[in-house]
């Protein structure tokens, strides 16, 4: 565990109950073990786009839509949220979701590559999720800051990665440490990670 267990359960008891299309999603997320961000990170990312008013958002790697719906909630009417997953049933499922939740029309569904997705859409973005495997996360911090508008957030889930940052062993921990450290050390981005659940990244391009 990166917090005390103890820390961990008193700020999930703090956290208001979710409607039911968010409760259902974390049931099936824990019974089939789908990687969802969870409430509490939820409740961070949809923090950030209320905090910098972003409206044009696009979402690396996005399971069953779970984050997607904080995000399209957050950023509200006039959003454009982009959802990216290379599984079609991932894709069905998500839209059955953002339906029920109410978001179908703020949100627009790629099927693939996350990054071949983020390549063919055109502009500028305000905000950018990153939720894909971990070894592509190099890849993806090389193409965000050119789609990102000056003062925009780009928010990296994982990047303490289960601890694995302490002892790597795999590509995959590798490809994070080489992440985190590639992100502090840039000129382009002003970065903290945050060490709530597995690590989140949050950081503001500077120009």
């Amino acid at each position: 565990m990166i917090v005390n267990p103890e820390i961990e359960r008193y700020l999930d008891s703090l956290l208001p109950a979710r409607d039911a299309v968010l409760q259902e999603m974390e049931e099936q997320a824990g019974k089939r073990d789908i990687p969802i961000i969870g409430p509490a990170v939820g409740r961070v990312l949809a923090q950030l786009v209320m905090i910098s008013k972003a409206k044009r958002i696009f979402e690396l790697g996005s399971a069953i839509g779970y984050s997607t719906i904080w995000l399209a909630r957050a950023a509200g009417p006039g959003a454009e949220v982009h959802y990216s997953d290379s599984s079609p049933e991932n894709a069905r499922e998500a839209r059955s979701y953002f339906e029920r939740a109410g978001v179908a029309h703020l949100v627009q569904v790629h099927l693939g590559d996350a990054l071949a997705s983020l390549a063919a859409t055109t502009g500028e973005f305000d905000f950018i999720f990153n939720d894909v495997n971990k070894e592509g996360y190099p890849t993806v911090l090389e193409a965000v800051p050119a789609r990102l508008k000056p003062g925009g957030l780009f928010v990296t889930d994982n990047t303490l990665w289960h601890e694995r940052v302490l002892n790597p062993r795999h590509e995959s921990d590798h490809a994070v440490i080489g992440f985190d450290r590639k992100l502090y050390e840039s000129t382009q981005f002003f970065s903290t990670i945050v060490p709530i659940r597995d690590g989140i990244s949050i950081s503001v391009k500077l120009s």
